[in-house]
């Protein structure tokens, strides 16, 4: 019989060793959690260290997850993870780990998983695991997941690099739609390094105020005088050269410094404004970032109230898809707006699930139909009835109507005849430095 002292050591080895096995392991599973998946990635790397032979990391996400948790419950949801869990298990190499990282966020290591077209191959084998429905006792459904590989060393040579392309990979995987795979690449890498410097140099931009207003100007199509402009941003880096919005903005919006922007170029552009005519108004766009935060209105107010600018020369874009994210954030911004005597313009109309949905909803003064009907309406049988509808129903509502996107003489002339009276695009003026805008605006107005 062992001594006494030797009896407790044993049982505090045996619940020391339970408690490693538990912080290990992902109680609603039974497989590992993420530091399962840390401690066997470094302890791979450290092997392969001297002669780095190349495996494989992953991570995916079950698709529209969230809404089949609000449907059926969390308990169903529960249920689906452990069977994700076990089919996935049942499908991969026995040399492989599984984890769950979080929610439906489940992360691999694949040893033996040495190149892209293996990872690929990986990735399509287990997308098919998601082909069958999942029980959940009277009912079934079907899922789909996405997928992001990494390969070391290419990728990353620690634990947080793997991971951090792993996700890069997902996201991208993700974009391209519902289960998808996407390996990371040398493209990717070569992109998400343009994106750092790009970045990097936005954020100097801003601070240097190097990023600048530019004019799109809005006419009366009847003799194309101008009515207002269109604030847009324009900015150069040094090294890289002139950087389009459509790259930078969604970069600000992502890396949360889109607000910084905007109140840079408003703040530059109304002190342009002030020598152009008290009737020509100055449109803004706001961002989907912008419309869940609730002191976005009061913030473009008070600029206005500091540099003097009347509330009535300006208007407010927003999207319908930038008002999905927190519907009743935005009522209340557009409110803010409205009480403070700025008008408010839905844009992009005709492209959204609802727009005439948004009409009711929401309280507009002006709507901009979409470029995507203008570029066909003189060719497009379809596209002009539509603008003819959009027309009708907006003059019912007392709304006004701005054409975007106008390019030809034939596409002015024909919403001219279905009687829209105000647009802009390329036919009318290409965006313009503040002094070029105000040269346009105090020279002739009508187009070439």
């Amino acid at each position: 019989m062992l001594p006494n002292g030797d009896v407790d050591l044993s049982e505090r080895l045996i619940r020391f060793e339970e408690d490693s096995r538990n912080s290990l392991t992902d109680p609603l599973t039974g497989i590992g959690n993420l530091r399962r998946l840390k401690t066997q990635a470094e302890r791979l790397i450290a092997e392969r260290a001297d002669d780095p032979a190349p495996f494989s990391m992953g991570t995916f996400n079950i698709d529209r997850f969230r809404p089949v948790n609000d449907l059926f419950g969390r308990t169903a949801g529960d249920e689906i993870l452990a069977q994700v869990a076990l089919r996935i298990t049942a499908a991969l190499p026995e040399n492989a780990t599984l984890v769950r990282i979080a929610g439906d966020k489940f992360g691999m290591l694949l040893p033996t998983c040495f190149f892209e077209q293996d990872a690929e191959e990986m990735g399509a084998l287990l997308a098919d695991v998601f082909a069958a429905p999942f029980d959940l006792g009277e009912r079934t459904v079907r899922m789909t997941a996405s997928f992001g590989f990494c390969q070391y060393p290419f990728a990353g040579e620690t634990f947080d690099e793997l991971l951090d392309r792993c996700e890069t990979a997902l996201y991208r995987a993700k974009q391209a739609g519902s289960g998808r795979v996407q390996v990371y690449t040398h493209e990717i890498e070569a992109e998400m390094r343009r994106r750092t410097h790009i970045e990097q140099g936005l954020r100097k931009a801003v601070a240097a105020e190097d990023v600048q207003p530019f004019f799109q100007p809005i006419v009366n199509l009847a003799d194309g005088a101008i009515i207002g402009f269109e604030l847009l941003a324009r900015w150069a880096d040094p090294d890289l050269g002139p950087i389009s919005p459509s790259t930078f903005i969604p970069l600000a919006e992502q890396a949360g410094f889109i607000d910084s922007i905007q109140r840079l170029l408003f703040r530059k552009a109304i002190k342009s404004a002030q020598n152009w005519r008290r009737d020509v108004f100055m449109s803004i766009n706001l961002s989907p970032v912008q419309l869940v935060d609730r002191a976005t209105g009061r913030a473009i107010i008070r600029i206005m109230d500091q540099m003097g600018f009347a509330p009535e020369q300006l208007v407010v874009e927003i999207t319908e898809t930038a008002m999905m994210s927190d519907p009743e954030t935005a009522v209340r911004i557009i409110t803010d707006l409205r009480e403070a005597g700025i008008s408010v313009a839905l844009d992009d109309f005709g492209t959204g699930q609802s727009s005439l949905g948004r009409l009711r909803d929401f309280a507009f003064d002006k709507v901009k139909i979409d470029r995507f009907f203008v570029s066909e309406i003189d060719r497009d049988k379809r596209s002009e009835h539509i603008v003819q509808a959009i027309l009708t129903m907006c003059e019912g509502l007392d709304l006004s109507v701005i054409a975007e996107g106008i390019e030809t003489a034939a596409q002015a002339e024909t919403l001219i005849r279905l009687g829209c009276t105000t647009g802009q695009g390329f036919y009318y003026g290409r965006p313009l430095c503040a002094d070029a805008a105000v040269e346009l605006l105090n020279g002739p107005t009508a187009p070439a």
